[in-house]
């Protein structure tokens, strides 16, 4: 049963990466943890590919030029797991906090936009792809699969993610809706496009507390102007890796549950009372009572999709034995471009 007479705090934390620099940042991303355990946080989001930092030159650099700012990355980059996830691991059990990191991941020879969850007790239980890198990203992440669009059980409650414009994509957000997400960990890199990316940002967690009923902690990061001068000299380019930044925690009812941070470093920190999700659900539950399951329903694959599987049936005859088989005999099991399992009715 959910208990809905729970409080849980939660931080969101607007922070600078150290940038070129994967322990830097990983040093940066423990001191948050620990400071906001001292206010008694239980649940804390970091912003979108935090660990080592967000790819600006990306942005900002034609492909012809980025070959060894992205090179760079590679070398920076997580993987899973690792002496970082480790550590990230140990400071969440420390202080029985449950942490939503971003980073850049490395697997093989591609990265990725990866989000990792951290439980109470250290335990990874969600290690989530971005499914669609956005424009100049596709530059440098590969694609993530439907095996990440789960909402998971934590010691705060039942918790989802989604990093920037996948939260453009409604039918990724109602994956996660239907699985009665309780607290939408929101990550976006900041220091972008300027004030015109906060306002979107504004509009876009609100509209999701709304719509699903539930609370809303979003995480940006912030360059200082030293670093923007670190990631390009050039002023013309510049106002491309600046503002954009908000930090903020939205209640089910859509509203802000404490002062967000648009400029600088910190925490904002919040108690979700877990009462004003019925509260809001009960007025309009958009997986319930005002869902129309038998006119509108969402399917979703979530299998992960690896390169390379054993093959589960039998090779078809080839030769003089190919004529003596039918296309249904070669391939009892079905055919090899079926599905080893129907989608999933989320």
């Amino acid at each position: 049963m959910i208990d809905y007479s729970r409080t849980v705090r939660a931080a969101a934390a607007q922070i600078s990466p150290v940038l070129f620099s994967r322990e830097g940042t990983v040093e940066k991303v423990l001191g948050a943890i620990a400071e906001a355990a001292q206010q008694g946080v239980q649940l804390i989001v970091f912003p979108e590919t935090l660990v080592p930092y967000y790819p600006y030159f990306s942005f900002i650099q034609p492909p012809v030029l980025m070959g060894k700012a992205h090179m760079q990355l590679y070398e920076e980059a997580v993987v899973v797991p690792s002496p970082t996830t480790v550590a990230v691991g140990q400071a969440a059990k420390r202080y029985g906090m449950v942490v939503v990191l971003g980073i850049n991941e490395r697997d093989g020879g591609s990265l990725y936009n990866t989000q990792l969850v951290f439980d109470a007790d250290g335990d990874l239980v969600l290690k989530r792809r971005k499914i669609t890198p956005t424009y100049h990203e596709r530059m440098v992440w590969g694609q993530g699969h439907g095996d990440g669009l789960q909402v998971v059980d934590t010691a705060v409650g039942r918790l989802g993610a989604l990093a920037c414009w996948e939260h453009y994509n409604p039918l990724a957000r109602y994956a996660l809706m239907a699985q009665h997400e309780q607290i939408h960990c929101a990550q976006f890199p900041g220091s972008l496009v300027g004030d015109i990316f906060k306002e979107q940002i504004e509009v876009t967690i609100r509209h999701h507390a709304l719509e699903a009923g539930c609370f809303v902690v979003n995480a940006t990061s912030w360059l200082s102007p030293e670093q923007i001068q670190q990631v390009t000299t050039d002023t013309t380019l510049q106002r491309a890796i600046q503002g954009g930044c908000n930090t903020a925690i939205i209640g089910p009812e859509g509203n802000h549950l404490a002062p967000a941070i648009t400029e600088g470093e910190g925490l904002v920190i919040a108690d979700l009372d877990f009462s004003l999700l019925i509260k809001r659900k009960r007025m309009m539950d958009s997986v319930g009572h005002y869902s129309r399951p038998e006119l509108l329903q969402l399917y979703v694959d979530r299998r992960s999709q690896p390169t390379m599987v054993d093959h589960p049936f039998p090779m078809p005859p080839t030769g003089e034995d190919a004529g003596l088989m039918n296309g249904a005999d070669a391939f009892p099991n079905g055919s090899p471009t079926s599905p080893a399992s129907p989608p999933i009715v989320t």
